[in-house]
């Protein structure tokens, strides 16, 4: 049995992983130490909990890397469509994020670098999300912090998983004009 197999954490973007649905890595991408790697592509359950948008993703087979990391950027820039920003907080949830970097940048790759447990009752996940382009990778980190409820330490570490792939998604510039809404006159 590896190492890594012995040290629990959660499952990139938890909320999957509660649904039922399987993540894959690609041949090459697993990575032993501190985090597990993983690709954006899921198994089975395509088409659930997505509702259908503007962008598709082909989830049948990898698209490989096939832009340069300018375009890819360029991209992520963009203004997200408003039907799938969440009205009440007015933020793009994580399972919209993860179908959007998969179309803009095809083989982007996750991977949860830490979980660290606080005596104050909350659970902070240090997240990196990777592009991968024709010309190179790129990566950004990004923290979330949530209460950890007696007996459900699960929930907390997926839910602090959540916010830091948000995070550090928005560090590439994914939905970042949203987190500044309330300051434009």
């Amino acid at each position: 049995m590896e190492a890594a197999a012995l040290r629990p954490f959660a499952a990139p973007l938890g909320p999957a992983r509660r649904a039922g649905v399987g993540w894959r890595c690609a041949p090459g991408q697993r990575r032993l130490g501190r985090g597990a790697r993983v690709v954006a592509r899921l198994d089975g359950g395509v088409g659930k909990g997505v509702p259908t948008t503007n962008y598709v993703v082909p989830l049948d087979k990898a698209t490989g890397m096939t832009r340069p990391l300018v375009e890819i950027l360029r991209d992520l820039n963009k203004r997200v469509p408003d039907k799938i920003i969440d009205p009440d907080t007015n933020t793009v949830p994580w399972y919209h994020a993860n179908r959007m970097l998969s179309f803009y940048a095809p083989g982007w790759c996750g991977e949860v670098r830490d979980v660290i447990y606080s005596n104050s009752g909350t659970v902070t996940v240090v997240y990196r999300v990777i592009l991968k382009g024709t010309d190179g990778e790129a990566f950004r980190d990004a923290t979330g912090t949530a209460k950890v409820h007696q007996g459900r330490n699960d929930d907390a570490v997926a839910a602090a998983e959540e916010a830091a792939f948000s995070k550090a998604c928005a560090r590439f510039g994914f939905g970042l004009y949203l987190y500044h809404q309330d300051e434009i006159p």
